[in-house]
């Protein structure tokens, strides 16, 4: 039987008579106190506040299209109600939003934060990732991040004049740490931020330390975490891995609407009026075990990573095949045609010219923004000899 907790009545009616009586405590972060690297460019204003301005970026920015393909978990099914990147942000955010209505936080903020947290993902997850990661480490010394490239999607490649507050939260999202509290630690400086990111690049274990610098980045953080956890369960299920009988029915449910349900519930009640985000300590447990079931029964199934042992060599040639075409300035090739022209089509304000980026950082940039399907259909263009094949799960 399905279990969907309530919040305490005390708890509730707490809410609501601040809410009447307008005596709840701001601890909302303000879009008068939003920090640009550009002050004079994106004025606030009645109908479009600093972080509503950095929805609207975020969202015509032409690498957000490309969330409609691009690998959640399952990457070799043909299934069109398999999850992709574009209905994760969106749950995201919308469970994001729910908790920071209640907690009466800034809801745009919130939002830019969840619409561009996995906008520099790579096609094909978090395998993806690490194949890139591979690759850019063994030219330059330096790693590669989805979070970290989100903020330089938002920051360098189409420089947006983005908000600090809004590139800290997609930085420092990583929902594979899961914390039982959340306190934000402030970010006064862009200078502090690029030191960080910097940091990344060089060492990838600083992505783990990276911390949101508002409650609003905080509540995004483990929104991540609770969008995932039953979705994925979900997803699983309809491509016929798992049944989700399979999972134990801890106290936050088993089922996607009971766990996003009970986690939301749990977090309002623990962390209203506080300067910080909580659960209690048995739900915490409970997303925990869920987040490890995850791990067991669905994302280490041989059907999910089925082709990653083709997908790798075939990023590791088109990397090369594309890095040498840059290096000998070969403008028919797609890193000039489909790739460096593209960037160059919007009509920003540039200190350097894109073309003169560090080259393994433009290819890096490129395979990153490419879709599932994007990246199959080039590499058979790149090498089509090649005996690498991808065969989809099919609807039949």
């Amino acid at each position: 039987m399905l279990k969907y907790e309530n919040l305490s009545a005390e708890m509730e009616q707490k809410i609501l008579n601040d809410r009447t009586n307008g005596t709840f405590e701001n601890l909302s972060f303000s879009d008068e106190n939003a920090i640009r690297r550009n002050a004079n460019r994106d004025k606030s204003s009645l109908i479009r506040p600093a972080f509503a301005r950095d929805i609207d970026k975020i969202m015509h920015c032409p690498y957000y299209n490309r969330y409609a393909d691009k690998t959640q978990v399952f990457s070799f099914y043909k299934n069109d109600d398999l999850s992709r990147r574009s209905l994760h942000v969106q749950l995201v955010s919308r469970i994001a939003r729910t908790i920071g209505k209640a907690l009466n936080l800034n809801l745009d903020l919130i939002e830019a934060i969840a619409l561009g947290h996995d906008i520099g993902h790579t096609p094909f997850g978090h395998a993806g990732e690490s194949f890139l990661d591979e690759l850019l480490f063994s030219h330059t010394g330096r790693h590669f991040s989805h979070n970290i490239h989100s903020v330089r999607v938002l920051d360098k490649i189409f420089p947006y004049n983005i908000s600090l507050q809004t590139l800290n939260g997609i930085a420092s999202h990583d929902g594979e740490m899961e914390l039982c509290e959340y306190y934000p630690k402030p970010l006064e400086s862009f200078e502090e931020f690029d030191k960080q990111i910097e940091a990344c690049y060089i060492d990838k274990g600083n992505v783990r330390k990276l911390v949101p610098a508002t409650l609003e980045g905080c509540v995004m953080r483990i929104s991540d975490i609770i969008a995932y956890l039953g979705k994925d369960r979900q997803d699983a299920e309809k491509a016929k891995i798992i049944d989700t009988h399979d999972f134990d029915n801890g106290i936050i449910g088993t089922y996607n609407a009971e766990i996003i349900n009970n986690l939301i519930t749990n977090i309002v009640e623990n962390s209203y009026s506080k300067p910080y985000i909580k659960m209690d300590q048995e739900h915490f447990d409970a997303l925990r075990k869920a987040k490890s079931d995850n791990y067991s029964l669905i994302y280490k199934q041989e059907t999910v990573g089925e082709y990653y042992d083709v997908i790798k060599p075939m990023m590791a040639e088109m990397y090369e095949k594309l890095l040498e075409d840059l290096r000998n300035e070969n403008k028919s090739s797609p890193i000039f045609t489909h790739h460096i022209d593209y960037v160059n089509q919007a009509h920003y304000t540039r200190e350097i010219p894109y073309e003169e980026t560090e080259p393994n950082q433009i290819v890096v940039d490129y395979i990153a923004s490419m879709t599932d399907d994007y990246f199959v259909d080039l590499y058979s263009h790149l090498f089509s000899d090649s005996d690498k094949k991808i065969e989809y799960k099919g609807y039949f």
